[in-house]
């Protein structure tokens, strides 16, 4: 056998040995900076977290102690506890749950107002509606949500609100530089207009009165991706009896099942 063989048989099993360590290797999930006091919040306030068995209850607190290290989160006239920032960081792990590995790269710092704020982002005042915002132009990269909205986010009962995630999910939809209803990093191309066919039939549906979505989600289809996300995080089992197409179609974006069980990752 020539030395030009062996070294070709040579390079094929190095190769073969790269290609299955990359292949098959598991990253390693080290959640020892996450404090056990965090912990006890998360079992206490996010039943996503809660319902996890536990070696993916590592991997939610290893993605927050990431986010953490990312992102800042700021206090606007207000006092930020250990429970707000870690509310904030599970909004942000939640929708990306399906993805192991991924988070948000398009966001430096969540801002957390004392209460809701207008689009001059003044807290007193007319028009104080704004529950939470993506920012755009010299506050881009930003998120602001009001602290109330946050927290009431995990505290309401059978309840599909949640501020958090619904900002979280704007910034997922904007990830491929527009924001519009259309997260198309994790949509092919082919399943584009099947998705708008449904978003532009939930629309119409809700405008009729014939939806269980509250009415906001008709605003456009950017407003209705994240109202609907809401619903499918919050409320996954009554969103799949009344609209069970556009439950079907967010198992396929997320990665995720939660009627099946909350934190159920699915591969499409």
């Amino acid at each position: 056998m020539s030395t030009t063989t062996i070294i070709l048989i040579l390079a094929v099993i190095i190769l073969g040995a790269l290609i299955s360590y990359f292949i098959f290797r598991k990253e390693s999930l080290d959640n020892s900076n996450f404090e056990q006091r965090w912990r006890e919040t998360l079992l206490k306030e996010v039943d996503f977290y809660k319902h996890l068995i536990p070696s993916e209850r590592v991997r939610f607190e290893v993605d927050i102690v990431k986010f953490f290290s990312k992102t800042r989160i700021t206090g606007v006239d207000t006092i930020i506890y250990d429970k707000d920032r870690l509310l904030v960081a599970s909004s942000a792990v939640i929708p990306l749950f399906g993805y192991p590995g991924s988070r948000f790269d398009n966001i430096s710092e969540v801002l957390i107002y004392k209460d809701t704020f207008n689009h001059q982002y003044e807290t007193n005042g007319k028009n104080r509606r704004i529950l939470g915002m993506v920012g755009d132009g010299v506050m881009n990269r930003h998120m602001i949500i009001s602290k109330p909205a946050l927290l009431n986010g995990y505290n309401r009962e059978h309840s599909a609100h949640n501020t958090g995630i619904h900002e979280f999910v704007h910034l997922l939809d904007k990830a491929d530089g527009e924001t519009d209803g259309v997260p198309k990093f994790v949509l092919q191309s082919k399943e584009v207009q099947p998705w708008l066919e449904v978003v532009n039939g939930e629309i119409d549906n809700i405008l009729a009165g014939n939806s269980i979505i509250r009415p906001y989600g008709a605003t456009n289809e950017a407003e209705f991706f994240s109202v609907a996300s809401e619903y499918f995080f919050m409320q996954p089992k009554i969103l799949r009896e009344n609209h069970p197409e556009l439950y079907a179609k967010l198992v396929l974006i997320y990665h995720q099942d939660p009627a099946e069980g909350l934190g159920k990752v699915v591969n499409s």
